[in-house]
């Protein structure tokens, strides 16, 4: 079995990594709409330009896309990168799979 090899992945589990990116994620995964910088640094006990910051690694990670409208910048969930990882992981899966296949034929032969 060949590793899959995606470098952004990479970023994805960066961006993934944080408890407070996760949580803006979420947040706006659960909005099903785009949100303001403003809107979500009201809901953090951090400065604007922290939750900026987190969302400049969101967006590096293709997890959220940002769109300015006059004054203001809207964030977007992309959750379908999500689907990278799962693909990652599906790779373990089969691996584990097919090792402990070949250990209970070794053992029932």
């Amino acid at each position: 079995m060949e590793k899959p090899q995606n470098p952004l992945i990479d970023k994805i589990f960066k961006a993934i990594a944080d408890p407070t990116r996760r949580e803006i994620f979420h947040a706006l995964v659960v909005a099903s709409a785009a949100l303001t910088i403003t809107h979500l640094t009201q809901r953090f006990e951090i400065s604007r330009q922290g939750v900026t910051k987190h969302i400049k690694t969101l967006e590096s990670a293709g997890l959220i896309t940002i769109e300015k409208q006059g004054r203001e910048r809207y964030c977007q969930a992309q959750p379908e990168q999500l689907k990278l990882i799962s693909e990652w992981l599906a790779f373990y899966d089969r691996f584990w799979t097919n090792a402990l296949d070949r250990l209970e034929d070794h053992l029932n032969p």
